[in-house]
């Protein structure tokens, strides 16, 4: 019997998941498919039901329901209850456990850039969950300090506290502030949404003074290189944009729930040529 995989969100039209998903289903052959759940907030608790009595064997969550998702779910895997979101449900016999694949699956997209993350200074522009995923993931590599700037400094503060207890060094700047010191950062992740489309003209932070040969990395796929990117890619630093974390995190869980890890060339591909395709 075919197994039925799916998207919890609202609104779902523009999600590639399912294409991705499909791809790697293929080139895996296995017997599945996976389905776009079109849930709107308040029935969000009657759609994970439906999980259980329909038999659909795991879904991923996407906006707006990834922190709401935990309260119907019959367990949380630590690394989702520290980020505070889930991405991903697996159903074992109608018992649901929640994942988040979001912050590993960007550190897998952000080694094929750098070598390690150990001793670097990393700054993380953004406060939001989508920092919290990275943040989380990134702790445990032992950079040097991991330092958040964001428009709102007390957002930034209240992040900062929730990884008090990790080894890792974690400092708030100002925006202004950590553009005139950005030289001192070797990588430099955009978390937020400035720049996505079609705000395309927008940029989260000045890289007057990036150094040269650094990592800039954004987490915005549409366009595949914003203007942040541009600039970095000028400036001579390495670039890297947010497919390669939207694949990776797919890819995890699709690992979750068949076991086996997916080959990321096909899934890649699909989402690329979808891309180009919406310019």
């Amino acid at each position: 019997m075919k197994k039925v995989f799916g998207l919890l969100g609202h609104p779902i039209g523009h999600s590639m998941s399912p294409i991705m998903h499909e791809a790697a289903y293929k080139n895996m052959n296995e017997e599945a498919t996976y389905v776009g759940f079109d849930v709107a907030p308040d029935q969000l608790e009657h759609a994970v039901k439906g999980i259980r009595s329909l038999g659909i064997s795991g879904c991923n969550v996407t906006i707006p329901h990834k922190v709401e998702v935990m309260n119907y779910l019959d367990e949380i895997d630590e690394e989702a209850r520290q980020i505070g979101a889930v991405n991903t449900i697996v159903n074992v016999n109608g018992y649901l456990k929640g994942f988040n694949t979001d912050g590993r699956g960007y550190i897998q997209s952000l080694l094929t850039v750098t070598e390690s993350l150990t001793q670097k200074n990393i700054l993380v522009i953004g406060a939001g969950g989508a920092a919290r995923a990275v943040i989380s993931a990134m702790a445990a590599h032992q950079p040097s300090k991991i330092v958040i700037a964001n428009r709102t400094e007390e957002k930034a503060q209240i992040l900062a506290d929730m990884f008090s207890d990790v080894s890792a060094s974690i400092q708030v700047l100002s925006i202004l502030e950590a553009e005139k010191q950005l030289g001192d950062f070797s990588i430099i992740i955009n978390t937020t949404s400035v720049g996505m489309s079609p705000n395309v003209a927008d940029q989260p932070i000045s890289l007057k003074n990036l150094a040269e040969g650094s990592v800039v990395s954004d987490l915005i796929y549409n366009p595949l290189e914003t203007v942040l990117l541009k600039e970095a890619k000028q400036k001579k630093a390495h670039t890297l944009n947010g497919v390669g974390m939207f694949v990776q995190q797919g890819a995890l869980s699709i690992e979750h729930w068949t076991g086996h890890f997916p080959k990321i060339e096909p899934m890649q591909e699909v989402v690329l040529s979808q891309l180009k395709k919406s310019k």
